[in-house]
């Protein structure tokens, strides 16, 4: 691949990383307005953030194998595509509902986008070292949208409206477009058959606990759209199972986690989101609930967490390379776990200034973890299954984050006690990260697991 080629690839693969990560956490400023302009009830607005985070969940495990059974060219190009006018019909939205629905397609648009992307700037790399360093470059691409997204969004509120926070993405994925096709070589398509059956029972499984996992806490675990899905989820599950069975080409390959290093990168990216978006979660509402801030002064005390998160993925590599990728795992989960127990002494204090100071070694440590955890998932299996891996280990981690915040909320309390309900909230962050402290500890006793990890 010529250099001027494998740059464009790499600065696209980035791109797509910011915008969909960014899209994650930049509309939760948009509510506001959202809810006079739109006159949208709180359930209404809850989805114009869950309906992303749903698509984009129980998708992922299709749009990896479509990115290795097409090609990643087609599969990015298509999800760029479905991502940009979803985007526009969220910027023309006139209702909730309609708004909602596109976001349902921007999320799927996401799904295809983010492990396309991956397996894009990683083809070009000729070692594992050059591997880890583009894909920390990538999980830094996404950690900079994730920080950007609420201070963007203010921004872009406070300037214009709304409407402005969808149509950026319009501005950016146009281009984007142009360029890939101009520029982007098709990478070449790996021999497996696409198995529909598999996407469908997948989708209907991940949809069902995704949705079950969002509602249930409003809801209640016996309404009956709860049961119903998870009356999906069962089915999903088991015909999930029979189908893959069956096939000669299935969506997860058994060899893809029956990998010991695989299967212990998609547990640890499960346990670290789930830590992760749980603490996230509970600490936004205990600031802007419990202590009465604003939330954009919410936003700016997280920077200490979001910003850093940038900063330590391009510190991942150089520290690989150093240090071997047990030892970096070993030590971003020990800080992170000494980083969520100062965080519920520090919750405990009247100043928030001990909680922003708790929040600077979890953010370095898991900006060091997810490239960390990534690289070990495509390492982890031939470059045949590097869409499948891609999309699996994000699978994971999705799922994580969203039984962390199922988890979390219940366990916060009311707002009378939301004190010492986010003490219990980050103690049982940190035991899950004691949790895939284990799983690492136990990967170094495997010499298989070594010697798959590179």
């Amino acid at each position: 691949m010529p250099v001027e080629h494998r740059r464009s690839v790499v600065a696209l693969a980035l791109i797509a990383s910011f915008m969909v990560f960014v899209d994650s956490t930049i509309v939760n400023v948009t509510l506001a307005e959202l809810g006079t302009h739109l006159h949208a009830s709180r359930p209404e607005l809850e989805w114009s953030l869950n309906a992303y985070t749903l698509s984009f969940a129980a998708l992922m495990l299709g749009a990896g194998a479509i990115a290795d059974t097409l090609g990643a060219k087609r599969a990015f190009l298509t999800g760029l595509v479905v991502f940009t006018l979803s985007s526009a019909v969220c910027a023309a939205a006139g209702s909730m509902l309609m708004l909602n629905l596109a976001r349902l397609v921007q999320g799927a648009g996401a799904a295809l986008l983010l492990p396309s992307a991956l397996v894009l700037a990683t083809a070009s790399a000729t070692d594992e070292h050059a591997r880890h360093r583009l894909v920390s470059w990538w999980a830094a691409a996404g950690g900079a949208g994730m920080a950007a997204g609420p201070l963007l969004g203010g921004g872009l509120v406070a300037l214009a409206n709304w409407r402005a926070v969808f149509a950026v993405n319009v501005v950016i994925g146009i281009p984007a477009a142009i360029w890939a096709l101009r520029s982007m070589p098709a990478v070449v398509r790996r021999g497996r058959r696409l198995d529909l059956g598999g996407m469908v029972t997948a989708t209907a499984f991940i949809g069902g606990l995704v949705f079950a996992l969002i509602e249930a806490p409003s809801r209640g675990w016996v309404d009956p759209a709860i049961l119903a899905a998870g009356a999906v989820t069962v089915v999903g599950l088991v015909g999930f199972v029979l189908v893959e069975r069956s096939v000669s080409g299935p969506l997860l390959p058994p060899r893809l986690y029956a990998d010991r290093g695989f299967a212990a990168a998609a547990l640890q990216g499960s346990l670290l989101n789930f830590a992760f978006y749980g603490v996230l979660f509970t600490m936004s509402l205990l600031l802007q609930q419990g202590r009465g801030l604003s939330a954009l002064v919410t936003g700016l005390l997280f920077l200490p967490l979001t910003g850093l998160i940038s900063i330590a993925n391009l510190c991942s590599a150089p520290l690989t390379r150093r240090l071997g990728r047990p030892a970096v795992l070993a030590l971003g989960q020990a800080v992170l776990t000494a980083g969520l127990l100062a965080l519920a002494w520090a919750s405990t204090a009247s100043a928030v200034w001990p909680m922003v100071l708790a929040l600077v070694p979890i953010g370095i440590s898991s900006g060091i973890l997810v490239p960390t955890m990534t690289a070990q998932s495509i390492a982890a299996v031939e470059p045949e299954l590097h869409g499948a891996a891609s999309a699996a280990f994000n699978t994971s981690r999705q799922i994580g984050g969203a039984i962390g915040v199922a988890t979390f909320g219940p366990l916060l309390g009311t707002a009378h006690n939301l004190s010492s309900g986010f003490v219990t909230c980050a103690i049982v962050a940190a035991a899950a990260s004691v949790a895939g402290l284990c799983v690492t500890a136990l990967g170094r006793r495997q010499p298989v697991l070594v010697g798959s990890c590179g």
